[in-house]
């Protein structure tokens, strides 16, 4: 029977995954990577090479899948909201990305690996931003970015100061997520509302 490449580095990739976001890079190991995916460890090095190349492997995938699943689209600071949202959401079903971001942060500081697709990737969030709240400073924008994706994933990675600081009544998924939906929402109109202002004397000293 010929050996379906495809669906081995899926195995690998989906045990890589759960492996990575739970132990980190460090604490990772590949035989129980092999063992979850049901193959043979040697078939990591030969796709994917070192552990650290398949920690890389696994961060990409799930950052082409999230940006994929949950784009900044709509138009408006009600979009924004509606973004953070589905970002909280997708967090709240699947913490992966959440951890492993963490975990790279934790052992890897600036230090990132195949760093111009990550900076495209990056800009390319920007640039949906800035389509949905045309006027407003790209640092800005920027700015709003990582605050949204700062807030989602510390829901995932951060549960035991949640807890300490709010306790854990039965609707508190729910207050976090409207919380969060409500800062977005919030910060978006008041960069709409600067950049419109700006806008106002420039026209003003044209008529």
């Amino acid at each position: 029977m010929a050996w379906n490449t495809d669906r081995t580095k899926a195995l690998l990739l989906t045990a890589a995954t759960e492996e990575f976001s739970d132990k980190g890079l460090a604490g990772a190991r590949v035989d129980r990577i092999a063992a979850a995916a049901g193959v043979n460890k040697e078939r990591i090095y030969q796709y994917f090479g070192k552990k650290d190349e398949l920690f890389d492997a696994v961060l990409a995938a799930e950052l082409v899948r999230v940006m994929s699943e949950v784009p900044i689209e709509g138009h408006g600071a009600a979009s924004i909201g509606e973004y953070a949202g589905k970002l909280f959401d997708r967090h709240t079903k699947d913490g992966a990305l959440a951890r492993l971001l963490f975990w790279e942060g934790l052992e890897r500081g600036r230090n990132t690996v195949d760093r111009a697709t990550r900076a495209d990737h990056c800009a390319t969030k920007v640039d949906q931003m800035l389509a949905v709240l045309p006027g407003i400073d790209r640092t800005d924008a920027a700015d709003l970015v990582l605050t949204i994706v700062t807030l989602c994933d510390g829901w995932t990675v951060l549960p035991q100061i949640d807890a300490l600081l709010a306790g854990s009544a039965p609707d508190r998924l729910d207050r976090r997520r409207a919380f969060i939906v409500r800062t977005a929402t919030l910060v978006a109109d008041a960069l709409l509302e600067e950049a419109r202002l700006e806008k106002t004397p420039l026209e003003d000293s044209r008529s």
